[in-house]
């Protein structure tokens, strides 16, 4: 069984309206609470890091899964939403909705469309940050295929 570590090292020096970093290897930025949370909006937050971390990847296992399937695209590209909701002063993390856009090749056939639809499904059971996160915040597909 293969292990990998990932480690991230992280500064807050004030209190909750203050700026701190964080430090991960290829990821260095500021953080802080965003504005729509009466935050400073500096950096990123922990609600766009969720978001990232589950749409880079989704949108890598679909790419994988496609490569094996042999399914040639022209292009794919995805837009995701993160719905946080604060009843009561208690914020939780909703939903998920990824939006990926797959651009076959024109002379694609309907099982190849199939199939891109197929593997998108696929793609949000298998990525790891999807696991991760099942049971505690929803995920919605909105996948379109154009040939």
């Amino acid at each position: 069984m293969a292990q990998h570590h990932f480690h991230l090292k992280a500064d807050w020096p004030g209190l909750r309206n203050d700026i701190g970093t964080i430090d991960a290897g290829n990821l260095k930025t500021e953080i802080s609470i965003p504005t729509e949370m009466d935050g400073p909006g500096i950096g990123t937050n922990p609600d766009e890091m969720l978001l990232g971390a589950a749409a880079t990847c989704y949108i890598i296992t679909l790419a994988a899964m496609m490569e094996r399937s042999k399914l040639e695209k022209v292009a794919l590209t995805m837009e995701s939403v993160g719905v946080v909701d604060v009843t009561n002063g208690v914020i939780t993390y909703k939903k998920i909705i990824h939006k990926p856009e797959i651009v076959l090749k024109k002379e694609a056939t309907e099982k190849d469309e199939a199939l891109a639809h197929k593997l998108a499904e696929k793609a949000e059971t298998s990525c790891m940050i999807s696991r991760a996160i099942k049971g505690n915040v929803e995920i919605e597909l909105d996948t379109t295929v154009i040939k």
